[in-house]
């Protein structure tokens, strides 16, 4: 592990509004890992862990699987490893180009989500009067 302050499982909990229960099955489906762990054992993250955690978080709301976190979070984790080949780093570009096209696809579909519960919201507004 790096000489970066480390944060315990509930400090990240709490900085990223996660449950302790969601951090561990991330870690558990081999979507995230700790960079340690403390000689009684506890989870030890990272600020860099935090920021790949909030990565994640932000994929949530936007429908994901957990696949397709995997696949995010590995493309990333190329592109940022200097040690990647050339066509490595490139198909990581290709897939993370796609991936950006889906999201705002999206996000478009929930934007028409929420003017639908806001029409919703003005109906029942007019309705009570």
């Amino acid at each position: 592990m790096s000489d970066e302050p480390v944060l315990h499982i509930g400090e990240v909990a709490t900085r990223t509004d996660l449950s302790l229960r969601s951090l561990r099955h991330w870690e558990e489906v081999g979507l995230l890992k700790p960079s340690g762990r403390s000689d009684g054992g506890f989870r030890l993250y990272t600020e860099t862990d935090v920021d790949k955690i909030l990565v994640i978080r932000r994929m949530k709301p936007l429908g994901f699987s957990l696949d397709e976190m995997k696949t995010v979070m590995a493309d990333i984790n190329t592109l940022a490893d200097s040690s990647a080949s050339q066509a490595a780093q490139d198909e990581a570009r290709q897939r993370l180009d796609a991936t950006q096209r889906d999201a705002t696809e999206r996000r478009q579909k929930l934007v028409r989500q929420l003017a639908m519960a806001d029409e919703f919201i003005d109906l029942v507004s007019a309705r009570l009067g």
